[in-house]
């Protein structure tokens, strides 16, 4: 299994060759996987050292000279410590740079709370302009990156650590478009919302609630902002209720993006799935998925519970 920024790295090696893109990196290269992209395309890659502003800067800079950046660092420094230059320099302008943050969530294991960004889809989301993608295995990162280099503006984009199992495989395809969500499986009694690494618990959690007669609905919401509308009030209407799940804060993230379709639209119970504003800890990813509910067997609890609302 792959992580998707292990996806990441291998898509600007590739795409490197098409486009002429410009990639930053904060000191992080191997983390973040930009390595690949430096050893192929070295005159189009700089490492700025441990200067995330500063790296968000010169993507702005470069970009603003015509050219398209992809910036990487973790999600932590990217969205904490270089917001502000996000915001003022990048969003503001509305700039073609991306900024590419590995390392999302609390799954990436024992970096700790300092390190584990539960908040950046929120801090992200609420910058006008930002679009946010948070793609879900290898296929569909490659078509993330793709997209945030045809999109004129500034996109964020969300990869996690850990390996990951494919979803667009034996038969699914991947249509990822910016705005648009894909549903990975069909189902008529409850939705099941996720993204990143939790689309695949999800696609688990279907299957265990198909065991007792419930049918699931699985929709990967890989793009956060904009979000699918007009597909969430679709399966509001078709089930009734919606199950949102995210390796991240619940405030703000995508089940506040789907809260938000479903007041304006189409008020159906949901449930959320994630962190429950709590800071990240220690851990192996298998603890702290079961210590934060990050799980196929609660996402099952959260669609019984959702269902009974109704």
């Amino acid at each position: 299994m792959n992580s998707t920024r292990e996806a990441y790295g291998q898509a600007l090696a590739e795409l490197g060759e098409k486009y002429p893109i410009y990639v930053f990196d904060a000191d992080l290269s191997k983390a973040t996987q930009t390595v690949h992209f430096a050893k192929k395309f070295p005159e189009r890659f700089t490492n700025m050292g441990i200067a995330e502003s500063n790296m968000i800067g010169y993507a702005a800079g470069y970009a603003a000279c015509g050219a398209t950046v992809f910036a990487s660092t973790f999600a932590e420094f990217a969205a904490g410590r270089a917001y502000d230059q996000i915001r003022n320099s990048v969003a503001y302008p509305h700039l073609n740079v991306k900024i590419a943050a590995t390392h999302g969530g609390v799954l990436i294991g024992a970096d700790g709370g300092s390190h584990q960004c539960v908040e950046d889809l929120a801090l992200m989301r609420a910058i006008p302009g930002m679009v946010v993608l948070c793609p879900a295995d290898t296929e569909e990162t490659r078509r993330c990156v793709e997209a945030a280099i045809l999109y004129d503006g500034p996109v964020y984009l969300r990869f996690g650590r850990m390996g990951t199992p494919e979803i667009y495989e034996n038969g699914k395809t991947c249509t990822f478009e910016i705005g648009k969500g894909t549903v990975v499986e069909d189902g008529t009694d409850v939705t099941l919302i996720a993204v990143g690494d939790m689309v695949s618990r999800a696609a688990e959690a279907a299957k265990k609630l198909s065991e007792e007669g419930i049918s699931a609905a699985v929709i990967d919401m890989a793009s956060v902002k904009p979000i699918d509308e007009s597909l969430v009030i679709a399966y509001a209407k078709k089930t009734g209720c919606i199950v949102t799940a995210e390796d991240h804060n619940i405030m703000g993230g995508l089940g506040g993006a789907v809260s938000e379709v479903l007041a304006k639209h189409q008020p159906v119970p949901q449930e959320m799935v994630g962190l429950q504003d709590q800071f990240g800890r220690s851990g192996t990813p298998a603890d702290l998925a079961e210590y934060y509910g990050l799980t196929a067997e609660k996402i099952v609890e959260a669609a019984k519970k959702c269902m009974q609302r109704k």
